[in-house]
């Protein structure tokens, strides 16, 4: 019989057959913003260009794009989440504390929670020796720790990219969850040489660098995303308590055009008649809470 590769992580297990679970106050919707603040090299590593498809050569164009999101988009989103109430996970490159103090303070201000996000968007974790991931991982978080007075938790990697051995490499460095696997609507504990690491859901397609930059869709077409994917979990949460996240970079969801429909979808969430069975939350609460609930240490007993 044909053996394919395989991580041997975590068990299939379909969601209907799961133990039941609440979340606070017997909501059925998590629900969290996950904005990633970037830094980029110039002329250098890798990025995003707004008419290609991948990581493309890098020019004073595109890096000039980019830097619009830490020069004025953040400042439009962070206005927007003020206006409708609305926490974020902030996916946190390392070198932005050592280059945008302002932004850093008004994380602080507001109160986000920080998930590490790796040194740069220029660097991919993937293919590199171990102890050169190990290295990037602790310098990520002492740099963090060192800016906010405490040290991250929870990581998705640029890019949501990762070795094979970054999940063995976060537990060891002291982290509790990742955002780097998007294989389900409810965490899931993977399997570690260290002990289990909690996968929180992060989309892949509910994320404005994969809908307006790599499939051409508009902002509108992604801000009605945005609603149907709400519209559909918040029925589906009625069989299962689900996790709904929805991705951002400020570079692209800070241009006008998209943010006016952005903040249009999430208004239509925030004030929908079935909020109140909605957790407006966090990634880093989410799996705070679950390693509370008893269906999650036993499993946690299990991985």
């Amino acid at each position: 019989m044909l053996k394919l590769p395989a991580h041997g992580r975590y068990a299939y297990s379909p969601i209907e057959t799961r133990p039941h679970f609440e979340w606070p106050e017997r909501k059925r919707l998590a629900f969290y913003i996950g904005l990633n603040v970037e830094h980029f090299a110039f002329l250098a590593g890798l990025g995003s260009d707004p008419f290609g498809r991948a990581s493309a050569r890098q020019t004073q164009r595109n890096f000039a794009w980019r830097d619009y999101g830490l020069r004025v988009g953040i400042w439009r989103v962070f206005g927007m989440l003020d206006e409708l109430k609305l926490p974020a996970t902030i996916l946190l490159n390392s070198l932005v504390c050592e280059n945008y103090p302002q932004v850093i303070e008004r994380i602080k201000q507001r109160g986000d929670e920080v998930c590490a996000h790796g040194r740069t968007n220029s660097e991919s974790l993937g293919g590199l020796w171990e102890h050169d991931e190990a290295r990037i991982i602790e310098e990520t978080t002492e740099t963090i720790a060192r800016h906010f007075g405490t040290r991250p938790k929870g990581w998705m990697g640029p890019a949501a990219a990762e070795s094979g051995r970054t999940p063995d490499l976060l537990v060891e460095a002291g982290y509790t969850h990742s955002l780097g696997w998007p294989v389900d609507d409810q965490p899931i504990w993977m399997r570690t040489r260290a002990g289990p690491l909690l996968i929180v859901p992060y989309p892949m397609e509910l994320n404005d660098i994969g809908a307006n930059v790599h499939r051409d869709d508009t902002g509108r077409e992604f801000a009605d995303m945005i609603v149907d994917q709400f519209e559909e979990m918040i029925e589906q949460s009625e069989q299962q308590p689900l996790v709904m996240s929805i991705a951002l970079h400020p570079f692209i969801c800070g241009q006008p055009f998209r943010l006016r429909p952005l903040r249009q979808a999430l208004r239509h969430c925030v004030e929908h008649s079935r909020k109140d069975e909605v957790w407006f939350t966090c990634a880093g609460r989410i799996a705070e809470y679950c390693a509370t609930l008893p269906v999650y240490r036993d499993a946690k007993d299990n991985a």
